[in-house]
């Protein structure tokens, strides 16, 4: 069975909002930054709910910030 992995588009939603900071939107999101540093990463997947209130913060649908992508076996 394929791996998977979750993956976003939160650095440039930001970049896209006035280059919101990470801290700027751990705050709106009620997280520490490091949690928003690890999500943008890829080491560290959010719940649901943080998923969604992440999306809501930037006023896109959650397909637009996070996507479930099969690891590409060739890459590292």
């Amino acid at each position: 069975m394929a791996k998977y992995k979750i993956q976003n588009k939160i650095r440039m939603l930001r970049f896209m909002n006035d280059e919101m900071t990470q801290q700027q939107l751990a705050d709106k999101v009620d997280v520490s930054r490091q949690t928003i540093v690890a999500i943008e990463k890829g080491k560290y997947s959010p719940t649901l709910e943080l998923a969604f209130k992440i999306a809501q913060v930037f006023e896109v649908p959650l397909h637009e910030v996070f996507s479930y992508e099969p690891i590409d076996k060739n890459s590292k």
